[in-house]
């Protein structure tokens, strides 16, 4: 097992790692994600983040909004199909510091589709829990279809970033109390998004239902959460024809609301947690790396 450093970073956050003989040393974290440098350099986040740490002498391999156009360097995407084996021959170095995991894209007329840093969760996934079907939870929801070790296509879906916006920017989230977990709230969303396509016409009624004191208006968060992802799961497993195995790759708490999503559709699924993904991930393309 090598010794290699690995870099997660995202638009708003940066994680690294540092690895010993396939043990992790040490981590950090830093709020520095390429949309947050506060003036200073990638070069210079990188130092910062890295100081004390063999850089000269391990590889460094990073993934994600790192290698966008807003990034380090804008890195090309890989497009698919795509055998996940690749990336670790395709990556881009910058500066002469560390190696970039190229994203992945979908360019035809029905679908125009990027990835950039779930490529590397995905070839963590198809060696832990290898699927026909990945789902990825987040911001922006990835619906992957592969075969084997090949992603084949995928549709991204911006259930995270909808959930926010609605709650925040719009009339639905106006004028509400500091909102609670509300675990039956939530369960009620979900049957409403998966039992009805015109999700547009229903978006209004979750102002009108705690307006009218059908819905406690602390719990409004949890049931537009439901709403959104019960509409999701409902409408791609009813696009996406599944000819295996599905794996959904998430943190705890998303899994455990995407899975009572799948439950209602009567689909069974296995979770994979992200953060194991991504580690395997890049473990197989730091040891590609060094041989």
């Amino acid at each position: 097992m090598s010794s290699y450093i690995a870099i997660d970073w995202g638009s708003t956050n940066l994680r690294a790692w540092y690895y010993q003989n396939g043990q992790r040393v040490d981590e950090r974290r830093s709020e520095a994600g390429v949309t947050r440098l506060d003036g200073r350099t990638p070069a210079q986040v990188f130092d910062q983040v890295t100081a004390g740490w063999p850089v000269d002498e391990l590889p460094v391999v990073m993934a994600g909004m790192v290698g966008s156009n807003a990034g380090w360097l804008s890195v090309p995407y890989l497009p698919c199909p795509v055998s996940l084996d690749q990336l670790a021959s395709r990556l881009t170095q910058v500066d002469n510091r560390a190696w970039i995991v190229p994203g992945l894209s979908v360019s035809r007329d029905d679908n125009h589709n990027v990835i950039r840093g779930e490529e590397t969760q995905l070839l963590g996934a198809s060696e832990l829990m290898p699927a026909a079907l990945y789902v990825m939870p987040g911001t922006h929801a990835k619906w992957v279809i592969s075969e084997q070790n090949r992603v084949d296509d995928f549709r991204t879906v911006m259930t995270g970033e909808m959930h926010h916006l609605l709650l925040k920017h719009s009339l639905i989230g106006a004028g509400l109390p500091e909102q609670q977990a509300h675990p039956e709230a939530f369960r009620a969303g979900v049957e409403v998004g998966s039992n009805d396509r015109t999700i547009i016409a229903r978006l209004f009624e979750v102002r009108a239902c705690h307006v009218l004191g059908a819905l406690p208006r602390s719990a409004v968060s949890d049931y537009l959460s439901g709403l959104l992802i019960g509409h999701e799961v409902a409408s791609q497993l009813h696009d996406i024809a599944i000819k295996g195995s599905l794996t959904l790759i998430a943190g705890k708490g998303l899994a455990e609301r995407y899975q009572q999503a799948f439950a209602l559709q009567g689909v069974s699924i296995n979770v994979l947690d992200g953060d194991d993904a991504f580690q395997q991930g890049i473990r197989s393309i730091a040891n590609e790396l060094a041989n």
